[in-house]
């Protein structure tokens, strides 16, 4: 992506969301322009079969400020994000889900946070998906929170912003998109949660279900709860050299 050094990047993994890409492109440039300082919006496109490569390219035509990273095939949320953390050049990063379930007005409740937080993370207050799906997050919410002694009310909630200070704090994993909060204070970083809307899908299907959510997810519960209790830590009292 060419231009200026950006100020915000914003990092959005997409996997067959074709139909939500332009108006979440310009729905996220509604809210940046107005601040006065440089952005850029990079799409990682998980392995879509659906067209968004070809959309990408367009967008990415009409406005160079968007890009995207087309990976070889699917591998999941947490490789996608990466993926794309590894590429944006911005001091603020915000990342948010392609379904257009977040919503890019609520961008500047986050950013106002960061004066006082290096991390803030989204919480879905009134979620608009099917009741099985609620149901099972607020379990899944319970038990990480129990096994990791943390208090994040929503942690698998896509929509963050953090300052790149924070990218330190990330250990690249399969499941590491559901963990950050817990990540970012494992390494002493002041996280918040803020009240985010939720709109219902319009456009898709759900990526995920119970079934492909519950085992993998219980056994990235027990690395992070492994790793939370034998990282190392210490602090320095005295130096002489």
């Amino acid at each position: 992506m060419a231009g200026e050094h950006p100020t915000y990047s914003v990092v959005i993994p997409v996997y067959n969301e074709r139909e939500s890409l332009k108006e979440l492109v310009e729905g996220i440039r509604r809210v940046l322009e107005p601040r006065g300082k440089g952005f850029e919006i990079l799409f990682v496109d998980d392995g879509s079969q659906d067209g968004s490569a070809e959309l990408l390219r367009r967008l990415h035509e009409e406005d160079r400020r968007v890009g995207f990273l087309r990976l070889d095939r699917n591998y999941g949320q947490s490789t996608a994000l990466w993926a794309g953390l590894r590429t944006v050049r911005g001091e603020i990063i915000i990342t948010l889900d392609g379904d257009l379930q977040n919503d890019p007005k609520d961008i500047p409740l986050l950013l106002d946070r960061l004066e006082s937080y290096q991390a803030v993370t989204g919480w879905r207050q009134k979620r608009r998906d099917p009741f099985s799906k609620r149901v099972s997050t607020r379990v899944a919410n319970a038990v990480r929170n129990l096994l990791t002694m943390e208090d994040v009310r929503d942690s698998a909630c896509g929509f963050k912003a953090f300052r790149r200070e924070c990218l330190q704090a990330l250990i690249p994993f399969d499941g590491m998109h559901r963990f950050l909060p817990t990540l970012f204070r494992m390494q002493g970083l002041r996280v918040c949660e803020v009240p985010v809307s939720h709109h219902p899908r319009r456009h898709g299907t759900s990526k995920y279900n119970i079934r492909n959510r519950l085992f993998r997810g219980l056994l990235d519960l027990w690395g992070v709860r492994w790793l939370k209790k034998r990282r190392l830590s210490y602090r320095i009292e005295e130096e002489l050299r």
